[in-house]
């Protein structure tokens, strides 16, 4: 990447993060509605904090900080960085106020362009993939930030609509040029469709043998956590071409499907009596509906369309489906290797919004891989064979996370474009559902 490509894609990512928070007024940037979720305001501050910390306070000659207390408010979890305000407290960060989080936004844009500029003939290799990590860092956080809010706004009595609140609050001079970017299709153009019968999904069949999965090694970015390729030894299985729908998961709920322990992993279990579920998290009844159901998104509430995929379920919810439909959840290995032959990459900027069936290579299309729901696997979240964390507070960035987590394949309908990848793992905790997450099943082949 030229140094004027990585100028661009820096105000291009930072542009699309100021996009997202600007329809929303400062009293909904400060709320956090539960402590896995954290503020608007906190993620605008947090990502500015990455570039200052990781990159301007190594390498820029006479470094100041913006404000001492800022290393304290945004940081994550970086031990090594030193003293960090507990998360579950981010909602009560008051102070500093949003004008100025986006103040230090500016003064953070303006002095690493102004880095950029002075060393664009003498970037040290690991100086620009310092900067390309916090881009993609901060892509990751574009996705939280509507995945937090959606959350934070369904608490509200109102249901109010993200697209439809209030005017801008920006600091004179920093609103962003693209006001619609990284927004325009996430849940504003659902329509409920037609009460057709879903259609049973189509099973692809792959053969056992040795894959190779993780990233390739051709200089693309990835994180370390998609690193070593190796090989991994697959028994024959099936996975099922498109995600499972609404309409299917209503089905479950009928049949008593959050009644009958049989269903459910024994902590799954223990999760739906403590959080008293009877249903996804934003699904409410409404006998008034032709589906019985209605739910809330982020373009407010809205009948429940029945041939969308279901959303927001839990690992333990979609692994509770899989038992009941006579399935199983899908290894990891097994997703990205059916998602390799299929399609070597794919950025979901074309499969916004539900429902855009993927080009098959030989048999049957798997349909909506990326850009519409992050899918469960059954696997647990650790590292490859030969896994290596970088050295430094940067090393903190994923190897620590690997235990009591879950590895979710592919892409959402929130993920920002030309952030997904056939390699890429995300991760969260069994009873995590405030993502967009769904359910693809896996089987394995009836005995010949």
């Amino acid at each position: 990447m030229s140094d004027s490509d990585l100028c661009a894609r820096y105000v291009a990512v930072r542009s699309a993060t100021l996009a997202l928070a600007e329809p929303l007024s400062a009293e909904d940037c400060c709320v956090q509605s539960m402590p896995d979720a954290s503020p608007v305001k906190w993620h605008l501050g947090h990502t500015s904090w990455f570039f200052e910390t990781f990159i301007l306070e190594r390498d820029q000659n006479d470094f100041a900080p913006y404000d001492p207390s800022y290393r304290i408010l945004f940081n994550s979890y970086y031990n090594t960085v030193g003293a960090r305000h507990p998360r579950p407290q981010r909602g009560l960060l008051t102070r500093p106020a949003l004008v100025d989080v986006l103040a230090y936004r500016e003064h953070v844009d303006r002095t690493m362009l102004d880095w950029l500029a002075q060393h664009q003939d003498d970037l040290e290799p690991d100086q620009i993939a310092l900067v390309i990590l916090g881009l993609n860092h901060e892509q990751q956080h574009q996705e939280l930030i509507l995945t937090d809010l959606k959350h934070a706004l369904a608490q509200n009595p109102l249901a109010p609509a993200y697209t439809e609140l209030t005017e801008p609050r920006f600091a004179p001079g920093i609103a962003p040029d693209v006001a619609s970017l990284a927004r325009t299709s996430i849940e504003t153009s659902l329509t409920p469709a037609a009460d057709t019968p879903t259609q049973m999904p189509v099973w692809v069949t792959y053969p056992e043998g040795v894959v190779e999965i993780g990233a390739a090694p051709d200089g693309s970015f990835r994180f370390d956590n998609e690193e070593p390729r190796h090989r991994v030894y697959l028994q024959a299985f099936e996975l099922a071409t498109r995600l499972v729908t609404n309409r299917e998961y209503a089905r479950f709920i009928a049949a008593g499907g959050y009644q009958e322990p049989s269903y459910w992993l024994s902590e799954g279990w223990d999760w739906i009596q403590r959080m008293q579920r009877t249903c996804p998290l934003y699904w409410q009844r409404d006998h008034g509906s032709s589906t019985g159901w209605i739910e809330f998104t982020l373009a407010g509430m809205r009948a429940l369309d029945p041939e969308q995929p279901v959303a927001h379920v839990s690992f333990f919810e979609a692994d509770a489906y899989a038992r009941w439909a006579g399935a199983r959840l899908p290894r990891e290995a097994e997703w990205e290797y059916a998602a390799s032959r299929q399609h070597a990459h794919d950025d979901g900027a074309a499969t916004r919004p539900f429902c855009h069936p993927l080009a098959a290579q030989g048999g049957a299309p798997l349909a909506q891989l990326f850009g519409e729901l992050w899918q469960w696997t059954q696997s647990s979240y650790a590292p490859y064979p030969g896994f290596q964390a970088a050295s430094g507070a940067v090393g903190e960035y994923n190897g620590k996370f690997m235990v009591n987590q879950y590895v979710l394949r592919g892409s959402s309908c929130a993920t920002p474009e030309g952030h997904s990848r056939v390699s890429y793992r995300n991760f969260f905790p069994a009873g995590a559902d405030w993502q967009f997450s769904g359910i693809r099943l896996a089987r394995d082949p009836a005995p010949a």
